[in-house]
């Protein structure tokens, strides 16, 4: 019982963590497009990622994968700023295509967040025979832990809308830009080559 307390908080740290931000961050552009009456698709989206993020420490813990870490380290704010720049140019499209689109971007971008904590999480289990459970702890943190700050993001975008009259348009081009204007130093610092 106590490695299961352990490894769900270990999860509920990686991404509550203030000062590694990019997992938040990633959250917000994800998120931003949304609102409380697609509670659904949110559920949705927060899962997606995390079956992305395991599915990439899972692949390492097993050896299987071994990438380095300073590409997956410079990706991981490219995958930000691709996401917040596509709520931007999205704003005149269909509310469909667009949340489908973050869907999406949950799923794949998922794998390269998962990739960044790979070595730390292989480390962190080091050479315990059962793997697959630490895993599945720590995944379980990480969903909850994402999908607190998610409703966060959706309450702060409901209260914003309706007692300011700030438009969901707006709501998304300010945020979105907000996340652009924190995650481009970022990549400039985590350039590889």
């Amino acid at each position: 019982m106590d490695d299961f307390i352990l490894y769900i908080k270990m999860g509920l740290n990686h991404v509550l963590d203030f000062s590694a931000y990019d997992h938040i961050l990633f959250l917000i552009a994800l998120a931003v497009v949304f609102s409380f009456h697609q509670l659904k698709k949110v559920l949705w989206l927060i899962t997606l990622f995390t079956l992305g993020h395991t599915l990439t420490l899972a692949l390492a813990a097993y050896g299987v994968l071994k990438i380095d870490v300073t590409i997956v380290e410079f990706l991981i704010p490219v995958t930000i700023f691709i996401t917040a720049v596509v709520n931007i140019f999205n704003l005149k499209s269909n509310a469909r295509k667009k949340d489908n689109i973050n869907l999406i971007f949950a799923l794949f971008f998922g794998l390269i967040h998962g990739l960044g904590f790979s070595n730390y999480f292989r480390m962190m289990i080091g050479r315990e025979e059962d793997k697959l459970l630490p895993l599945i702890e720590f995944a379980l943190g990480i969903e909850i832990s994402q999908v607190i700050i998610v409703l966060g993001i959706l309450i702060i975008g409901s209260v914003i809308q309706s007692t300011l009259r700030v438009t969901k348009r707006d709501w998304v081009l300010v945020t979105s830009s907000i996340v652009i204007g924190f995650v481009i130093p970022m990549m400039i610092e985590r350039v590889f080559w």
